[in-house]
């Protein structure tokens, strides 16, 4: 499956950005899909997962009650919408897929998008 993430962009602190990870390739609804994210200097982290077919989704601590993974097999996209962002939200994002069970750490996650960078100025 080849992954494509876009939506990124600038934005001040408290605004709101929708990702999104377009699919093609293999069948889309076979994928548990990932967003993670890697700040400059900083390892790559864990933002949110969701299962194949949307009924289970994990999110990151630090990101909880503010931003919301979904899913739209029919469109084989997947979305991150992110509200009351933080400069600390600046990365760069990365969607990823993985078939198979269902896990939440990006050393299960087998394809991966470019990324998309999102800048948040305080």
């Amino acid at each position: 499956v080849q992954l494509q993430a876009s939506g990124g962009g600038l934005v001040q602190a408290g605004g709101s950005l929708r990702l999104s990870c377009a699919a093609s390739g293999r069948t889309f609804s076979i994928y548990n899909m990932g967003w993670f994210r890697q700040a400059s200097g900083k390892e790559r982290e864990f933002v949110a997962t969701i299962s194949s077919s949307g009924g289970a989704i994990n999110y990151a601590d630090s990101v909880k009650g503010r931003f919301t993974i979904s899913r739209d097999n029919a469109k084989n996209t997947a979305y991150l919408q992110m509200n009351s962002l933080k400069p600390e939200d600046t990365a760069v994002y990365y969607c990823a897929a993985r078939a198979g069970i269902f896990y939440t750490s990006e050393s299960y996650y087998d394809y991966w998008g470019q990324g998309t960078q999102v800048t948040v100025s305080s």
